[in-house]
């Protein structure tokens, strides 16, 4: 199998029995957390709550009673199966953690699932790869009133460019919202750079040399 020499001691190979096992199959469910929560994400933003995104398709189904659903099933069973693999690093700690040293048949028991999670974690990176390249990136209007507290933040950060300080700017836009009078300021542009003002570190040590 190209391994560099042999385990001489007898009693480190028995004792590593089971710790290769658990170290592979938490690597394999840190992997499924990161496409878990991947597809988590899209289900939540392919829902007509959010309507961000959207497939086409051949990669939902229908629902059986509301005609105007659109489910998507690759991503629920990319999900599942991911949240799935995760569970076996416990599953292993939990057959081996009680053995006296030497071998037990019950190692036996370790072969079966990591195999089939291998297999599937194969199956899940190709079908996702394939899934991720077929979403549609819907167009949002943000003067959509239930976007209007996106723009707090902003706000807040004008209130604070203009002198107010920040406590106080959080308390005036906190209680605007509150009670009903707030009315978001949509002027500010923003690019994929920076945050407040998009202004560069430089720029920014320059501003504020202290």
């Amino acid at each position: 199998m190209g391994f560099s020499t042999l385990k001489y001691n007898v009693v480190a190979a028995q004792m590593s029995r089971g710790k290769s096992e658990r170290t592979i199959a938490l690597a394999l469910g840190s992997l499924c957390n990161t496409l878990a929560r991947f597809a988590m994400d899209i289900c939540l933003y392919n829902s007509q709550n959010f309507g961000f995104i959207s497939f086409p398709d051949q990669l939902t189904t229908g629902s059986s009673i509301m005609p105007h659903k659109k489910n998507p099933d690759v991503f629920e069973l990319v999900r599942g199966k991911a949240n799935k693999i995760q569970a076996l690093h416990t599953e292993m700690v939990l057959i081996t953690n009680n053995l006296p040293s030497g071998y037990h048949r019950d190692y036996q028991l370790l072969k079966e699932n990591m195999i089939a999670a291998i297999e599937d974690i194969k199956d899940l990176l190709e079908i996702f790869n394939y899934a991720i390249q077929q979403v549609e990136v819907n167009d949002i209007d943000l003067n959509d009133a239930k976007y209007q507290y996106l723009f707090t933040v902003d706000n807040i950060n004008t209130l604070v460019a203009q002198g107010m300080s920040f406590r106080e700017a959080y308390q005036k836009i906190g209680s605007e919202v509150e009670n009903g009078t707030y009315k978001p300021d949509t002027s500010k542009e923003h690019s994929h750079v920076g945050s407040m003002g998009n202004l560069c570190l430089e720029e920014i040590r320059a501003k504020f040399p202290d």
